[in-house]
């Protein structure tokens, strides 16, 4: 049999296993296609969560006291955490933590646009909270189902405790609108500037997603674009309400008909602009994930120091 009927041949009984809801564990065949497609989005996911950090730690020492400080600090070592789980399922693909970490610092790997916007009031870091981690949960409640085991496994724990990074991120929005006259205000002003970019935050269109099918199908994605934005949307809604607070869409209505809320028009050329680097805040959160890793070569210098005198010890003992 030649090689390139045997691939077709191997590809064919992937894309069933796959189809009857197989778990594809790291030392399975698998096409290249997906295993390329999921080193780009758990590393883009893993620089996301590391990324993430910068602007909530922002307001670490600034917190308004100590519990809030408290939750703070705590919500942002979880975002480490985070990060360093879906650093390792990536790894199980192949690819190096060197190589993802030479990615995101060259400007050749992506994360999540949101975190190139500003953190200017404690609001902002509470509102993260409601609707980035909201949207969050969204997107990867689905993931856990992943046909890539190990990102699924990873995503299972990620997911219980994103979903305390949004009930307190609500609880500290409620807080604010119940509050008094300025902290509502605060709360408000937080609402229309992170408004559109979070329900951005799922990608562009269904339209202008070419790769979208392929990955439902080999059941990477369980859920379009605009279907996760959808939920979203009609989840959000619903708690801005309660909360007493304006969503910033002179457009958005309640579609009787389907039982759905529609939002207004998106500007799309905005969310390419910061994609691409443009946004408010691209370069300082580079220019500050650049520093940190400097400033930690010693650490991992002295950690493959540590490990090659544990090697050459044990081979010693062995050799006794």
């Amino acid at each position: 049999m030649d090689v390139h009927h045997e691939d077709k041949d191997m590809r064919a009984r992937f894309d069933a296993y796959v189809a009857d809801e197989g778990k594809v564990e790291p030392k399975d065949w698998m096409p290249d296609g997906y295993r390329k497609t999921l080193v780009r989005q758990i590393s883009q996911h893993a620089h996301s969560e590391i990324i993430g950090m910068q602007p909530e730690g922002n307001w670490i020492s600034r917190a308004p006291s100590l519990r809030r400080k408290m939750i703070l600090i705590a919500k942002v070592q979880d975002e480490a955490g985070h990060g360093l789980y879906l650093y390792s399922a990536a790894e199980t693909l192949g690819v190096t933590r060197d190589e993802m970490d030479e990615a995101l610092l060259s400007g050749k790997a992506k994360y999540s646009s949101i975190f190139n916007y500003p953190t200017l009031n404690w609001a902002d870091a509470v509102i993260i909270g409601w609707l980035v981690d909201g949207a969050a949960i969204t997107n990867q409640i689905p993931l856990c189902r992943c046909s890539f085991g190990p990102y699924g496994r990873a995503m299972v724990r990620v997911c219980k405790e994103e979903a305390f990074h949004q009930r307190q991120g609500y609880e500290g929005m409620m807080v604010l609108a119940k509050g008094t006259p300025e902290q509502k205000a605060m709360a408000q002003d937080a609402l229309n500037r992170w408004w559109w970019p979070a329900i951005k935050m799922f990608g562009p269109p269904d339209s202008d997603s070419p790769h979208s099918d392929q990955n439902t199908l080999w059941k990477i994605k369980r859920f379009s674009n605009d279907e996760l934005r959808q939920k979203y949307l009609d989840m959000v809604v619903k708690q801005a309400n309660a909360l007493g607070l304006t969503i910033p869409d002179p457009d958005l209505k309640f579609d009787e008909d389907t039982g759905h809320w529609v939002s207004g028009p998106m500007d799309w050329d905005e969310f390419w602009a910061v994609v691409k680097g443009n946004g408010p805040c691209n370069r300082q959160r580079m220019k500050h994930r650049q520093k940190a890793h400097d400033d930690g070569l010693w650490v991992r210098e002295a950690a493959v120091a540590f490990a090659e005198k544990q090697a050459k010890r044990n081979n010693q003992q062995k050799a006794a």
